[in-house]
């Protein structure tokens, strides 16, 4: 049996479409940036915690974190809430985020898991547009 032959859409080269990858946004993995972020600005909305700073480095990433503590219940409940936070940045940051600065997404008990979807986008761009009056 022979296997099937790539199509002009299926190769990979000069016509074949890039795939949707966000390079201009980067995880924030160490304690100490989020502990950073934690004394900067902050903002409270209805789905979550925004703390953000401005790195005022060369670097022109954008940077986000993600934590959900304990309060907001197991660890499936904290996983559900932090999938939908991820969700939401990938699709909100990459327009309305500063280069340089870095983002903390807090869930809240509760509400970040089961808020509706469109008002947590509107809550992420309401909170990034008074972060950076």
């Amino acid at each position: 049996m022979k296997p099937p032959k790539a199509t002009s859409s299926t190769q990979k080269g000069a016509g074949a479409t890039q795939p949707a990858v966000f390079s201009c946004v980067k995880r924030i993995t160490k304690r100490s940036d989020f502990i950073q972020a934690s004394h900067a600005k902050r903002l409270g909305v209805k789905g979550f915690l925004l703390q953000a700073r401005n790195r005022n480095d060369d670097d022109q990433t954008i940077r986000v974190g993600f934590t959900c503590s304990k309060k907001v219940g197991n660890a499936v409940a904290r996983n559900r809430a932090k999938r939908r936070l991820r969700e939401i940045t990938n699709l909100i940051l990459i327009s309305s985020a500063k280069k340089g600065w870095d983002y903390v997404l807090i869930g809240k008990k509760e509400v970040t898991a089961s808020r509706d979807f469109i008002k947590l986008k509107n809550d992420l761009t309401y909170a990034l547009q008074k972060i950076h009056k």
